[in-house]
């Protein structure tokens, strides 16, 4: 492959963010980020400093990409239950599959450790269920934390999801939501 002389930093962090998701943590050097880019591997130290730096830089680039995409899909979510459910289901297919989503989750744990990306987590996570609790604003009047109700139960969907991958993610998403919305609104009635 050509060595380039320049390449962006959004472009050398994609690059990095391939490296992660195809092999995990490890799978991210210096050297194979320089085969991948196509910049010399001095280079790239010159410019991230150590592994850890380039890691944790490759890590904040994928939160930026998910707070984008966040903010699109809640500008664009009916404000209902529903349009709540569409925005956790379209979140829910950047997963993939069984083996996508295990890699992520090798991922997610280099953002457990480390606190800046651990304090980026729960910044995002604070913007989704703000986006999640204007949707369900009807479902609110008198109660507080759906958002965050729903939220956890998403995550839950996800994990159980994990070790039963029987049918696609998204449709496991959906269906769980939905059980959700349906005792949230029996439980409503009942009250």
């Amino acid at each position: 492959m050509p060595r380039h002389k320049t390449l962006s930093d959004e472009t050398v962090l994609e690059a990095a963010l391939r490296l992660l998701h195809a092999g995990g943590p490890e799978a991210l050097t210096f050297a194979g980020l320089a085969q991948t880019c196509g910049l010399a591997a001095a280079t790239l130290v010159q410019r991230f400093g150590s592994k850890a730096r380039l890691k944790q830089a490759a890590l904040l680039h994928a939160w930026d990409r998910l707070d984008q995409k966040t903010a699109q899909l809640a500008a664009q979510a009916p404000r209902t239950p529903e349009g709540a459910i569409d925005l956790l289901v379209a979140l829910s297919g950047e997963y993939g599959g069984i083996e996508s989503y295990a890699e992520g989750l090798l991922i997610l744990r280099e953002d457990l450790r480390d606190p800046l990306l651990r304090a980026r987590g729960a910044r995002w996570r604070d913007v989704l269920v703000g986006a999640l609790d204007v949707c369900l604003a009807e479902q609110n009047e008198e109660r507080t934390g759906l958002g965050l109700l729903m939220a956890t139960q998403w995550q839950g969907s996800l994990a159980w999801w994990g070790f039963e991958p029987k049918c696609n993610i998204t449709d496991q998403v959906e269906r769980d939501l939905k059980h959700l919305m349906a005792a949230m609104r029996h439980d409503r009635a009942g009250a």
